[in-house]
């Protein structure tokens, strides 16, 4: 099992552990100090080590921080984690305080009327976020100051950070060899006077040297640091122990492979202009190279838009990986599809999941933990079963099962919402909601030049007219064989990426009723130029084409409530998913899936 069961959460240290951060604060002479869930290289995903926020709170959530003053604690959670925060923090302890509609600065100036000096550790905040604080509330008696980490100093059985091994990642499923990517970014590094970029971001240099690693859970990073140069040429700050012979033969002469403790020294002998993303590059990063002769130009990490936009290889390695995970989510969906209500719980649901998924040779790992939330545990949006959470599937109860996995030519992300037995007609007018706003985004063509921001509200529209909403962005990007979350493309109204052709996206609208039931709908789609329609404008416009085929369920839809042209658009899906995976089916799933196809 990739996955398991035990309760991270532990709200019962929360207390302990920030009177011991406050003992810390106080030999500081610090009114307050910054937690965020984040490692030195401002991922999304942590390794232990680094899970800082989750040891002083409990809240496990992927995305939060926490305020820690003298008298108070705030725990800020957007909207996905309204729920969970509560059932996780001691909120004697904590305050659950709701991100972003209520900012830091804001809740600083409400705690902290006289203002006061916030210590936070310059490795795991980005200049940006830093900048912004002390420019709001500068001129408030605020200040703002770097210091060792106080949680790593009372943290006394901290893990040891990772040092998994890296591997080659093979050029006909990149589509691209290391040395043309480097090729390429450095070229534009020279045409706009940069001398080098600082490359902080694991999956950033797992694409642009081919490579892929094994020290974040589910993702298949590693864990280093990179300076490419104008030149092409790239200095890759690693433990030596993650390198082996056949890496370097693969990396070649161009990459010098060099200690960690290299990076600060390499930083100051810098000259000319530097390439620093303002938004991912931790705060320490702009500090050392202040103190050299290099001139910083904040600037996007030159591998974040070449990244997103996936090469013909990797588009066609995707497909190739969503086929095979869609014959295993049908043979699951038909296992499912035997059991009675009142027979099996959530734990056994994600372990027979993953067995179905792993029942061939392909699978490398869970591209996340498996949400599988039945009744009200479908409302929490990132739900984890644990052994103690672990709940029985009753009958007239839906269950949400949000999954994924890891494949060597691609990465999935579906997420099915079953009926137990008989549901309501209020969970099936939902259902039949979200999925109207599903299919919207699937059949959608807009012009070239729009982004994410401008596209959201068009999935939430079938849920406005009922007056719904969900609280999370419609979808994220998507990496190959890299993280399951991937920027800077995503379908959000916070969103101003324009999409392009070959950016991966989720379409996953949903609605969530707390303390009730949950839905879900989701698809893995990919932006590509549209082909031009009789009488249209001489007008660029794009569109998505589906990556995900397996069928959505067609006992939870209203359908009176679905036009003509959505009944025509899920008839289709379901009549492709029987060409796509029938072959790839056994018996009794093929029977099985014959039946969840059927036309409305």
């Amino acid at each position: 099992m990739f996955q398991s069961f035990e309760n991270r959460a532990d709200a019962s240290q929360g207390a302990a552990r920030l009177t011991r951060l406050r003992e810390q604060l106080q030999k500081e002479g610090l009114a307050g100090f910054l937690i965020p869930r984040a490692d030195v290289h401002q991922g999304e995903y942590c390794a232990p080590h680094d899970e800082r926020l989750s040891w002083l709170t409990g809240f496990t959530g992927s995305a939060g921080f926490c305020a820690a003053l003298t008298h108070g604690a705030g725990v800020f959670i957007d909207g996905r984690y309204r729920t969970q925060v509560k059932e996780q923090v001691d909120t004697a302890a904590f305050t659950p305080v709701p991100w972003p509609e209520v900012q830091l600065k804001d809740w600083l100036k409400q705690e902290l009327p006289e203002g006061g000096v916030i210590g936070f550790d310059a490795w795991l905040h980005v200049a940006q976020e830093i900048e912004t604080l002390e420019a709001e509330l500068g001129s408030m008696g605020f200040v703002f100051r770097p210091t060792a980490n106080l949680v790593d100093q009372i943290w006394q059985d901290q893990p040891a950070p990772p040092a998994g091994m890296i591997e080659p990642y093979p050029e006909a499923l990149a589509g691209e060899s290391h040395a043309s990517k480097r090729t390429r970014l450095s070229t534009e590094l020279r045409a706009k006077g940069q001398s080098a970029a600082v490359i902080t971001l694991p999956d950033s240099i797992a694409w642009l040297l081919n490579i892929r690693g094994s020290d974040i859970p589910r993702n298949p990073v590693p864990h280093a640091f990179a300076i490419l140069f104008d030149t092409g040429q790239v200095s890759l700050f690693v433990d030596s122990a993650k390198i082996s012979d056949e890496l370097r033969l693969h990396l070649g002469s161009d990459i010098n492979i060099r200690p960690p403790s290299a990076l600060l020294p390499t930083l100051h002998s810098l000259r000319g202009a530097v390439r620093v993303d303002r938004s991912s590059a931790p705060l320490r990063i702009a500090l050392e190279l202040n103190e050299a002769q290099a001139t910083i130009t904040w600037e996007e990490d030159p591998c974040i838009l070449p990244k997103a936009r996936k090469t013909k290889a990797e588009i066609a390695g995707t497909q190739q990986a969503h086929l095979r995970d869609g014959a295993a989510m049908v043979e699951f969906l038909t296992w499912l599809d035997a059991q009675a209500p009142d027979t099996i719980t959530e734990i056994d649901v994600v372990t027979a999941l993953e067995a179905f998924r792993s029942a061939g040779s392909d699978l490398l790992d869970i591209s996340f933990e498996t949400i599988a939330g039945t009744g009200p545990h479908g409302a929490i949006m990132h739900y984890r079963v644990t052994e103690e959470s672990n709940a029985t599937l009753k009958n007239g109860e839906i269950i949400v099962i949000d999954s994924g996995g890891q494949y060597i030519d691609g990465t999935t992300d579906i997420t099915r919402t079953v009926p137990i037995g008989q549901v309501g007609d209020a969970q099936k007018a939902a259902f039949t909601r979200v999925l109207q706003g599903m299919i919207a985004i699937s059949r959608l063509r807009f012009p070239k030049g729009l982004a994410g921001r401008d596209l959201d509200a068009i999935a939430r529209y079938p849920l406005w007219l009922a007056g719904l909403d969900f609280n999370h962005g419609t979808g994220h990007g998507v990496g190959v064989y890299l993280c399951v979350h991937e920027g800077p493309q995503r379908l959000s109204r916070v969103s101003h990426t324009p999409l392009e052709a070959g950016m991966i996206l989720s379409n996953e609208p949903g609605y969530y009723r707390e303390g009730a039931f949950g839905i879900r709908i989701e698809n893995l789609i990919v932006v590509q130029e549209a082909s031009q329609l009789d009488g249209a404008d001489a007008r660029d416009m794009n569109e998505f084409l589906t990556l995900t085929y397996v069928p959505i369920d067609r006992r939870l839809i209203d359908v009176e409530l679905l036009s003509k042209g959505e009944r025509e658009w899920l008839d289709s899906y379901h009549a492709t998913c029987r060409l796509k995976l029938d072959s790839r089916l056994s018996e009794a799933a093929r029977l099985w899936h014959h039946a969840a196809t059927e036309p409305l």
